[in-house]
């Protein structure tokens, strides 16, 4: 911590002396060139466009919104903007004064080689400083085989090293050793609670409004906070401000149809899309056990901006979607498992209000109010056993961020932030002639705070750092009654000692600290780069579930006096190289990784409807460590990447006492650690108007437990478990295809459409998800593998927009 107070000190001091040798008698005058660089078509910012000032050979690229600042001393110049994809334009501009200029670049259709997962500048992965940031934009994300026709962000992710999941068609993903509910997922800055349709399918962003997706899962700038393991940052693109258009697409599952344009041209522009799936009467076509299954969903996204003038811009940003999930009860009766009538239904509801106001060539200040609402529903309609499961999540919040960037050297940001947690863990409500018994559980309140600043730092042209500390702290409030337990004894209701109550809005109790984030990047020569990075998160709301995938209605649980907030420290280190051309780039990172207050259950806990979390959940730490490999080639008639990725996580959780202790205290693998996936994406292109892709994985089967016995109990045979994931699932693997076939771009037509036909999981292969048993009097019967998708699925979309 100390080093890192020296390094913000050093910081500060070299900016000082920077701006005292640029008072008068020191440095010449210079002016500032600035605005955005936009796609002309689509309006959306291009990210890492190189700008190199041809008189002078002094070269800048954009920011992450499309954002740039050249300055220079008084004069005439020429700016040339390039970027992979686009026509290279030359400005030229007379700089007197600051000047406010926006460029609109040109898709180049000629251009066939085309980076596959990222769109930034061609050696960006080298120069940037941060290290386990990836990029992929939409035309990317398009070339990856889909499932039943259904383009999907959440499962592009996949592909990239270190990104797992416990199995196909489970809900959200895994990042270097963490849980699915340590990754922060922002759809234009409103976290989502819930990422996924139909029970964890399909992802929940539409990908007809997507400008770009980011996935930090090393070196997580000061900027964000919340979550111990990642932050996917997905971004919806900017509506276009010229003309209007409308574009939507037919496929097996869902159909889609989405308008945008200027409602005030240049001034006031709008975007809307929805999207819907309606698929009962495929179930009616299904066999008879399938007949009563349900499965639909829909989702609209819309985004208002308004271009005030050079200076201010306001944009709102509004999702919803909904979900509605039901097995027949007899659908799964051959398969010897028991299932009832139960339909799930959740519902998620964001909105973003954003201000941006360019104060001057040298500050930005971006403001934005917050709401997220995430509700989840399960109900069963059998008469004698009939209720309703509620529960939810309410986030509120407002931010501010300003960057300030004072010369070539550094660029610095600040920003504080409060968030307003409010989590109905559930309530149940009996049918009108049911027997069970109404249950309604306190709710939990809390006040997050946070405050941050950062540096980007180039201490010379081989060596550039970024630095950031941000405090972070919860606030747990009232109404609420707190337990004490009887001293030396595990926390058990039978172990409660008294309880305090506290009023409304009363702090009882706060936990928070710094985190400290540094990364570093040491250019070895043209196209060579190491880099290292550390990182401290703090997390201080988490989901809590005894099974493999969390269910739409696993419980959401505050940090408070008992519960502790997740705290992970990584390390990175890392090496980049890219050919002269680009053409191929190679890079391999390795990283270590501490979680202090990891989260488990207990043995035989019940969670949805137990009054106190603490009595059911255990605490712990973890540690995983791992290396990713990636080898990209970025050009020509084939492209595509492999990576690699071995990773290793355990969680170990002792105790002085047994009840609270998980394998006798011994660290044991957690539910998503696989040591081995390999990913293969080729993609061919011959011209501008066909496409072909192939996509192969493998990963080793996760963890899981299994009976080592039975016992006979008054006749009934009772299976008995011993140490917990010992065993592991049968190995992964399967094989995609995609066809994609657009109109030529040569040809200027008005309307334009695509046709896309793919396979998933072209072999058959019948990849177990689960490992169950049946009992039989004496012994277990042989296994059965319950398997997801265990058949190729052929599909067929149709794209369109005029």
């Amino acid at each position: 911590m100390r080093f890192l107070l020296l390094v913000i000190f050093a910081c500060i001091l070299n900016e000082a002396i920077a701006q005292s040798k640029g008072s008068p008698g020191g440095q010449p005058i210079t002016y500032s060139a600035t605005g955005y660089v936009r796609d002309v078509k689509t309006g959306k910012p291009i990210q890492g466009a190189n700008i190199v000032v041809l008189n002078v050979s002094k070269g800048y690229v954009t920011a992450k919104d499309g954002f740039y600042v050249v300055q220079l001393p008084p004069g005439k110049y020429v700016l040339r903007f390039s970027h992979v994809g686009y026509r290279t334009l030359d400005d030229t501009i007379s700089l007197q004064k600051t000047l406010f200029r926006e460029v609109r670049m040109e898709d180049d259709a000629k251009d066939l080689e085309e980076v596959i997962v990222t769109s930034e500048a061609p050696d960006r992965n080298v120069r940037k400083v941060e290290i386990g940031v990836s990029q992929l934009t939409i035309r990317s994300i398009r070339r990856i085989p889909p499932l039943m026709g259904e383009v999907d962000i959440v499962r592009s992710l996949l592909l990239l090293p270190g990104v797992t999941t416990v199995g196909e068609g489970a809900p959200g993903f895994n990042v270097r050793g963490g849980s699915a509910d340590q990754n922060l997922i922002l759809f234009d800055d409103a976290p989502v609670f819930n990422s996924s349709h139909l029970m964890g399918f399909f992802s929940v962003f539409n990908p007809d409004v997507v400008r770009d997706v980011t996935l930090n899962r090393g070196g997580v700038a000061a900027t964000y906070g919340g979550r111990a393991s990642s932050v996917l940052d997905v971004k919806i693109r900017e509506p276009s401000a010229d003309k209007w258009s409308v574009n939507g697409g037919i496929g097996l599952i869902s159909d889609r149809l989405g308008i945008e344009g200027p409602i005030i041209k240049n001034k006031l522009s709008f975007l809307a899309a929805a999207r819907a799936s309606i698929n009962d009467f495929l179930f009616k076509l299904a066999p008879s056990n399938l007949k009563g299954t349900r499965a639909n969903f829909y989702d609209v996204t819309s985004k208002l901006k308004y271009q005030i003038n050079e200076q201010h811009t306001i944009t709102a940003t509004g999702y919803v979607s909904s979900d509605l999930f039901k097995i027949a009860s007899d659908s799964l009766s051959g398969q010897e498992i028991n299932a009832s009538s139960t339909q799930f239904n959740y519902q998620t509801l964001t909105g973003t209000l954003r201000w941006n106001y360019f104060i001057n060539k040298q500050l930005n200040l971006n403001t934005a109010a917050i709401f997220s609402r995430y509700q989840a529903d399960l109900s069963s309609d059998d008469s004698s056993n009939a209720f309703q499961l509620k529960s939810g999540v309410w986030h509120r919040q407002i931010r501010s961020d300003l960057t300030y960037t004072p010369n070539e050297i550094h660029q610095w940001q600040a920003g504080v932030s409060a968030i307003d947690y409010l989590i109905q863990p559930n309530t149940r409500v009996p049918g009108a002639y049911s027997n069970v018994l109404p249950i309604d559980l306190a709710r939990e309140r809390a006040y997050e705070v946070s405050a941050y600043v950062q540096d980007e730092w180039k201490l010379n042209q081989d060596v550039a750092m970024v630095v950031g500390l941000r405090y972070s702290a919860l606030l747990n409030r009232g109404p609420e009654t707190v337990r004490s337990y009887q001293e030396n004894q595990p926390r058990q209701d039978e172990t409660v000692a008294s309880t305090k109550t506290y009023d409304a809005g009363k702090i009882y109790h706060t936990a928070g600290g710094l985190e400290p984030r540094i990364a570093i990047r040491w250019s070895v020569g043209e196209g060579k780069a190491i880099k290292a990075g550390y990182s401290r998160m703090r997390q201080y709301i988490q989901q809590v579930t005894n099974t493999t995938a969390a269910l739409p209605t696993s419980r959401w649980h505050l940090s408070d006096s008992y519960t502790k907030p997740q705290i992970a420290d990584q390390w990175a280190l890392g090496y980049f190289r890219n050919t002269p051309n680009n053409n191929i780039e190679v890079s391999g990172e390795v990283y270590y990784k501490t979680l202090t207050n990891a989260i488990d259950y207990r043995d035989g806990a019940e969670l949805q409807l137990a009054e106190a979390v603490e009595t059911q959940i255990v605490q712990g730490k973890g540690q995983a460590y791992g290396f990713e490999g990636l080898l990209r080639k970025n050009k020509g008639l084939w492209s595509g990447f492999i990576s690699y990725t071995y990773a290793r996580t355990f969680l170990t959780m002792n105790s002085p006492y047994p009840e609270e202790r998980v394998n006798n205290g011994k660290a044991y693998p957690a539910n998503y650690d696989k040591p081995h996936t390999l990913n293969v994406l080729a993609v061919y292109r011959p011209n501008n108007w066909f496409n072909l892709s192939l996509n192969f994985t493998y990963s080793t089967g996760r963890p899981t437990t299994q009976p080592s016995a039975i016992a006979r109990v008054g006749g009934i045979s009772v299976p008995i478990y011993l140490d917990r994931n010992q065993q592991r699932i049968p190995d992964y693997h399967r094989l995609d295809f995609a066809m994609t076939f657009e109109q030529n771009p040569l040809k200027k037509k008005r309307n334009q459409s695509s046709w896309v036909f793919s396979i998933y999981n072209v072999y058959a292969h019948k990849n177990a998800y689960s490992v169950f048993y049946k009992l039989q009097p004496a012994s277990f019967a042989d296994a059965y593998k319950l398997s997801i998708f265990g058949t190729a699925f052929p599909s067929l979309t149709y794209n369109f927009k005029f």
